[in-house]
Formats: C-alpha cells, sequence, structure tokens
C-alpha cells in the first residue's frame, strides 16, 4: 500500500476513535450539572474528576497526529508520521478505556450499588482492553511491512484531502464541548457558581466558538473561493486554521475542566491545578513537541 494511502488512513482510523470518544467526553462535562449529580456519592463525584481527566489525554493523543502531519511534516507523507499514528492512537485508547469503565461505574452505583457497579464499570473496560489490544495479541502476526522513505512529493491534491481531513478530526471535540458550554448556562447548577467560574466559563466558550470557526473556514474557502479547485495558497491557508484552531480548543478545554473541578472539589488550587497540567499536557503533545521535532530534523 501506498504510503500516502496509509497516511489517510490513519487519519481517518482517528476520527473514527474521536468520534468514539465524543459522547463520553461531552457526558462527562455535562454530568456536573446534572440535577442528580448531588444525589451521587462523595466518592463517585471525585470520579468524575478522574474520568474527565482521562478523556482530556485520549483526545490530546488523538489529535497529536494532525498537528504533528502539519508543522513537523507540512503536510507532507511519511514513515515517522504513520508509525507515530499507530503509537499516539494506542496511547489515546488507553485512558479512554480507564474513563468509560469509571464513567459506566459512576451511573451503576447510583442506581444499583457499588457491586453492580464495579462489576459493569470492570467488565466493560475489560471488554474494550480485549477487543482494543488482546485481540491483535491473540492474532499475533504483524502485518505492518518495512517501508523505504518514499521521496516522491506527495501530490497537491493528496495533501488537500488530508488537511480537511485532519479538520475534521479535531472537529468532534469542539462540538462536544460547544454543546456542554452551551447547555450549562441555562442549568440550575450553573447559577449556583461563583461568578469567577461563570466568567471562565463563558471565556472557555469562545474560545471553543472560535476554534469551531477556524475549522469550518478550510471548507468554507475551498468552496467560494476556489470552487472546490486544489491550490497551493489554499492548502497554505487551511493548514494554518487547523494549526491555529487547536490552541483556542486547548485553552476551552482547560477553562471548562477548571470549572467542573471547582463544582466537585469547592476548592481553587486543586481545579487550577488541574487545568494548568491539562493544558500543559495538550500544548505539549499538539505544538512544543512537533516544533522541536521539527526543529530537530532542521
Amino acid at each position: 500500500m501506498k504510503l500516502d494511502r496509509k497516511i489517510k488512513l490513519a487519519l481517518d482510523e482517528t476520527r473514527l476513535l474521536i468520534l468514539g470518544s465524543q459522547v463520553l467526553f461531552g457526558f462527562l462535562f455535562q454530568s456536573v450539572f446534572q440535577n442528580a449529580f448531588e444525589t451521587l456519592s462523595r466518592s463517585s463525584q471525585l470520579l468524575v474528576c478522574a474520568a474527565l481527566s482521562l478523556m482530556v489525554l485520549s483526545i490530546g493523543c488523538l489529535i497529536a497526529p494532525s498537528m504533528q502531519h502539519r508543522i513537523v511534516e507540512n503536510g507532507q507523507s511519511s514513515v515517522r508520521l504513520e508509525r507515530a499514528a499507530s503509537h499516539l492512537a494506542a496511547w489515546g485508547l488507553l485512558p479512554f478505556i480507564a474513563s468509560l469503565g469509571l464513567a459506566l461505574f459512576i451511573v451503576f452505583e447510583r442506581i444499583f450499588g457499588v457491586l453492580a457497579g464495579s462489576a459493569v464499570g470492570v467488565a466493560s473496560a475489560a471488554l474494550a482492553g480485549f477487543f482494543w489490544f488482546g485481540l491483535a495479541w491473540l492474532i499475533g502476526h504483524n502485518r505492518r511491512q518495512t517501508m523505504a522513505e518514499d521521496s516522491a512529493a506527495t501530490p497537491l491534491s493528496t495533501k488537500i484531502e488530508q488537511m480537511l481531513t485532519e479538520a475534521r478530526v479535531i472537529i468532534p471535540g469542539c462540538q462536544a464541548l460547544l454543546g456542554f458550554q452551551l447547555i450549562a448556562m441555562l442549568t440550575r447548577g450553573f447559577d449556583e457558581l461563583p461568578l469567577e467560574a461563570k466568567i471562565v466559563h463563558a471565556a472557555g466558550l469562545c474560545c471553543v466558538a472560535i476554534a469551531t470557526i477556524l475549522l469550518m473556514t478550510p471548507a468554507a474557502l475551498h468552496r467560494e473561493s476556489y470552487g472546490g479547485d486544489d491550490s497551493e495558497s489554499f492548502l497554505r491557508l487551511g493548514s494554518a486554521f487547523v494549526i491555529a484552531a487547536s490552541l483556542p480548543l486547548a485553552l476551552g478545554i482547560a477553562a471548562d475542566v477548571h470549572v467542573v473541578f471547582l463544582k466537585i472539589t469547592h476548592s481553587l488550587e486543586p481545579s487550577i491545578a488541574a487545568s494548568v497540567v491539562l493544558l500543559i499536557t495538550m500544548l505539549l503533545l499538539w505544538y512544543l513537541y512537533p516544533i522541536w521535532l521539527r526543529q530537530r530534523r532542521k
């Protein structure tokens, strides 16, 4: 299989994983503002913090290949990127498995008790782990072939197709978060937040709205300004929008992590610490590490 095709498949598979995580990501944010959240045990409320942090790490790993493709490779296909996409997908699934098990434990524990919640949470995590990792180990045959670095330049049409796919990889994260942010502002739980937390949430909403606008711009430009034709100038513009959109997305996620942790813990210090640590992690995966790779390559 040609390298360009492998990269496109890797991006499509990452987009599928992002779509799978979208509902869980949105649920963990929205659960804190539901009326029944106050009826959860204190341990379950704190587990929401843990599950949410794990999902942010998962989203961070799944978006990272798109950022490396834009920043490190400048849209060019490479063996290094194909391998990095595979590794980051695997790393992204690990916290997803744990977060899924915790989320199911939380909802089942409330209705059926700790024993049933533990059984469902552990069973679901084990099932996901088996199908996502164990099955590959049982098959045991590594089909990956050694590929020489493709010296031929990636065609412009392929670069544009991959850039638009990368926008579709990132936008489900914006979609889940923007929906939560808008709905949360109409809940009773949001009215009970201190004014500072409401301001942080509003700032995060604006950041995610900006990220959504930036990610939708390449598709609009391609239709309206370029008539769907391939162009180097469109590729540069589209890549710039995709790269820029991840920064306000990271800021929006960190802002609402702060709000959620504050509502659960009622303490400012752990809320700030969690949001800052996760923000730095996302910036490291999406910007700092790719920039370091590009500089090392030069």
